[in-house]
């Protein structure tokens, strides 16, 4: 008996000090331990996500690649594969699976060193959520007591799905639709068992297993994880058959982003950075832009299209490269260096032919070049000369060369290169500001220098417009006369006087403002400025949006000498579209977080016309967010302050339709639309070339030059550098959409005039043509005139003598 007692006590010894060993570890770390409760309301690291405002993507930011999904949208056939890689009693166990465990220690005991973890799904979703990864028993501990915690509070859906959004599986993909996007782009749902059973094989070790890199591996990890599938009955041999026999298809999906917008995007990115800090980055917002995916991929064409054609027209530079002695074997390795700007992709030249070249581009394409896609290439030898026109292909590219193509037909590509010279383009609505489509350089890859907000340059004549405003609602009308004529100014600072010309040298004497302005005179022009004087002048401009401490206290200024912005000029022109309104631009619609719930709206001030239309969207905001508490309001509608009498926007824009029609613009006429007004700018040298031009739906300016600044050549001016890209632009954005103009505001009233002399035309005259005053500004009737009471001939006669 005595034997007995002491075997018993013994034995109840060896069972009770465990248990109170692992009762004194848990009560010691229990109250470190953090509060499981916090997984229901857990916000995943998640990038920040940029769209157009028709729900393209546009871009992604973020270290983490995160996509959360729920636990309904995991198919069937995943779940069984991690449940067979990972943890297949998962349904079973209360978060700790002994057995595991006890393999676990059995390993380190025979091998000295840890092997598995012996971790269930649940005891990662404690280290993934609340612990470290270092290989120690404290953190083992912590996480075996965290396991049986987070299953007495959340059932095995929730878990689950903790667990898929929570993983790393290689690539910067966080969770398993992100994983799925990364290596197949597409959803998690849409894949076969094969590629499900590949992702899953990625928890254990996305390095090691990851199939870009290590694809051997992988198909080993896929193939045993379908075979505990088989043997745990998940699937039948014929599914696990079909399976095996498939290869390994991954690869590298990136971002995936559906419309190529990356100034927009990188614009967008610098905004929420500064409302949110770094969570930008980490709170998984959904940034909607104003930008519609289908004037933006025409606004990147446009732009492209417009700049080749420049570039080309003054020869080719030659190849990028030369390699003459390399073999065919180096020539894929060759290739590596470069990469696609602007949609030219490289090539290297393998053969010449007497009609053709043959090439090779990335990926082991094969291509051609026929003669006649390449006998352009005239040599370059400087902004206004080229050389001799090549007779043969091998006047042009060696074997060896390599050069950029464009894509024509099949195998058929078009020599080109990658443009010197850049551009810029932006489109806005003058209703209301929104940014429809932007593009700040050639390739954002090249440069990521935003010329549409950061390149400051002179607009030359494109500005012109602005000071006629000024001009208009001081006494000035289309008809009044003003001499283009020769001026001199002397000043001490000096060198020598200031003689301004215009740009083709010549004087036409006394010319209606409206043909003045069309015909872009700048002693006109200086005429003006020096008549309303400079500080009345630039004081009236700002009403445009410009700043005072951009716009030089001079005449100058009158020709478009201060350096502003394409985005600048733009919003300078919607108050001329709109008549009258000071509209401001702006890129973000609305900023919803992760789940959808709207966070934030831009209420833009608008003009009238467009309010109600403003008024019906905030409205759909107010109704889909659906919240039940003050967290969210959607602001009140402001509108745009009117700065500008309409009368005078009226009477400009009919001025700048004779730019289209009848001016330097006449290009554009090609469009056959009486709705469109504009203006050129060139500066001097040719160093600027810009258009910028309107409807009342868009406002677009496009500009031509250099990052620093050097001449075009000679022939390059608005008309024949940047209206080209402009016109492409707006045949497509204003492709069936009806004419859209001001209209004719209260206060106006047409009179037949003069065309020599502004003044009412004397009846039965067949050179007159009906012009549009303001009705205080408007000349008397030519009876009046003949009977004495306006001897001078009307209020359109101006002071100081313009003459």
């Amino acid at each position: 008996m005595r034997f007995l007692k002491i075997l018993f006590w013994s034995l109840l010894a060896l069972i009770s000090a465990p248990i109170m060993g692992l009762t004194a570890i848990a009560l010691y770390l229990s109250p470190g331990l953090p509060d499981v409760e916090t997984l229901r309301d857990v916000q995943l690291q998640t990038p920040l996500r940029i769209y157009s405002t028709d729900s393209k993507l546009i871009a992604e930011f973020g270290e983490m690649r995160r996509i959360p999904i729920s636990y309904g949208q995991v198919p069937e056939n995943f779940i069984n594969a991690i449940l067979a890689a990972e943890d297949d009693n998962f349904l079973n166990h209360h978060g700790v699976d002994p057995m595991g465990l006890l393999r676990a220690v059995t390993e380190l005991v025979q091998t000295g060193s840890i092997q598995t973890g012996g971790s269930t799904i649940t005891m990662q979703v404690a280290k993934n959520y609340f612990l470290t990864s270092d290989r120690v028993f404290s953190r083992k501990l912590n996480e075996i007591l965290l396991a049986l915690q987070i299953e007495r509070s959340l059932n095995k859906r929730e878990i689950f799905e903790l667990y898929v959004n929570k993983i790393y599986l290689g690539n910067r993909a966080y969770g398993i639709e992100a994983a799925a996007q990364v290596y197949y782009g597409t959803s998690i749902d849409q894949l076969p068992l094969s590629d499900l059973a590949m992702i899953a094989g990625l928890p254990k070790a996305p390095s090691r297993y990851n199939p870009i890199s290590n694809p051997e591996r992988t198909l080993l990890r896929r193939d045993w994880i379908l075979g505990r599938m088989l043997s745990l009955g998940y699937i039948d041999q014929a599914e696990h058959d079909e399976a095996v026999a498939s290869p390994i298809t991954a690869t590298n999906h990136g971002s995936n982003p559906e419309l190529e917008a990356p100034y927009v995007a990188e614009m967008a990115r610098l905004e929420m950075l500064s409302k949110f800090g770094d969570k930008a980055y980490t709170n998984g917002y959904h940034v909607y832009t104003t930008v519609d995916s289908e004037l933006q991929a025409l606004a990147n064409v446009s732009l492209r299209t417009g700049l080749m054609s420049y570039d080309q027209r003054h020869g080719y530079r030659g190849p990028e490269a030369r390699h003459p002695d390399s073999k065919p074997d180096e020539w894929p390795a060759l290739l590596k260096d470069y990469r696609g700007l602007g949609g030219l992709l490289p090539a290297i030249v393998t053969g010449v032919a007497d009609d053709k070249v043959t090439l090779l581009l990335r990926g082991g394409v094969l291509g051609e070049i026929s003669w006649e896609a390449m006998r352009w290439a005239r040599p370059h030898l400087n902004a206004n000369s080229m050389g001799p026109n090549p007779d043969k292909p091998a006047d042009v590219l060696a074997v060896g060369d390599i050069v950029r193509v464009v894509p024509i037909e099949g195998i058929q590509f078009r020599l080109t290169q990658v443009p010197e010279a850049q551009s810029a383009l932006i489109s806005i609505s003058p209703q209301d500001g929104a940014i429809q489509a932007l593009i700040g350089g050639f390739s954002f890859v090249e440069s990521n220098y935003n010329r549409v907000t950061q390149a400051r340059r002179q607009p030359g004549s494109s500005f012109k417009p602005f000071l006629y405003a000024a001009a208009l609602d001081n006494g000035y009308s289309p008809a009044s006369m003003v001499n283009d004529a020769p001026l001199v100014f002397f000043d001490d600072y000096l060198d020598s006087a200031w003689r301004p010309q215009n740009s083709g040298g010549d004087f036409l004497g006394p010319i209606r403002l409206r043909e003045a302005l069309y015909r872009s005179r700048n002693l006109v022009s200086i005429r003006l400025m020096q008549d309303l004087g400079v500080d009345k002048a630039l004081s009236y401009i700002e009403r445009f949006g410009f700043s005072r401490s951009d716009l030089p206290r001079n005449l100058s200024a009158s020709l478009g000498t201060p350096e502003l912005t394409p985005l600048q000029i733009a919003q300078g022109y919607t108050v001329i579209a709109n008549g009258g309104y000071a509209v401001k631009p702006y890129l973000i619609e609305r900023i919803e977080d992760y789940n959808g719930q709207i966070l934030e709206v831009t209420a833009a001030a608008v003009t009238p016309a467009a309010r109600e239309r403003h008024e019906e969207r905030l409205s759909r905001y107010a109704q889909a967010a659906n919240f039940t508490d003050a967290d969210f309001t959607i602001p009140e509608l402001p509108i745009a302050e009117e700065v500008v009498d309409p009368r005078t926007t009226y009477q400009l824009t009919s001025m700048l339709q004779d730019v289209i029609t009848r001016g330097t613009a006449v290009r554009a006429r090609a469009l056959q639309r009486k709705d469109l007004a504009g203006k050129t700018g060139t500066t001097n040298d040719q160093k600027d070339a810009w258009f910028a031009g309107y409807n009342g739906d868009f406002v677009t300016v496009a500009w031509v030059g250099f990052d620093q600044p050097s001449t075009l050549g000679r022939r390059e001016y608005g008309g024949t550098a940047a209206l080209p890209i402009w016109m492409e632009f707006m045949a497509g954005a204003l492709d069936g959409r009806p004419e859209h103009s001001q209209p004719i505001p209260e206060g106006l009233t047409s009179v037949r005039i003069d065309p020599a002399t502004g003044r009412t035309s004397r009846p039965g005259a067949s050179d007159g043509f009906f012009e549009i005053f303001k009705e205080e500004d408007a000349p008397p009737a030519w009876d009046e005139i003949e009977s004495g009471a306006y001897p001078s001939g009307g209020s359109d006669s101006l002071p100081q003598g313009l003459f």
